[in-house]
């Protein structure tokens, strides 16, 4: 079985809105179309990538299929990135010491 890169499943504006759609909970085709204003054919085939892809599960109900999120992936890429906090982070900080720098030398001497 191939790999599927996750960057390359999330990239898709679509997707990324089922994905939203399924932050809170499970839900049916129908729900995920009505939320994402995506075509019924549409989700279902994100869906499916989404599956395949490991960040969706699939459970039947009677003649439904709910489809939740997985937390799995979302954690190896919050892993991944975790890689790079520090580096956002560090910028970040000096930014910050930059501007109120800058904020001081314009207060006004009393």
């Amino acid at each position: 079985m191939t790999q599927i890169d996750p960057f390359e499943t999330l990239a898709d504006p679509k997707r990324r809105l089922i994905i939203d759609a399924l932050r809170h909970g499970e839900r049916q085709v129908n729900d995920i179309v009505e939320v994402a204003g995506i075509h019924q054919s549409g989700v279902s085939r994100h869906l499916r990538i989404l599956h395949e892809a490991g960040f969706v599960t699939v459970r039947p109900d009677g003649q439904r299929r709910l489809y939740a999120l997985k937390p799995e992936p979302f954690q190896e890429l919050e892993a991944w990135l975790a890689g790079y906090r520090q580096l956002w982070e560090a910028r970040l900080d000096r930014f910050g010491a930059a501007l109120e720098r800058r904020q001081q030398s314009k207060e006004p001497k009393a």
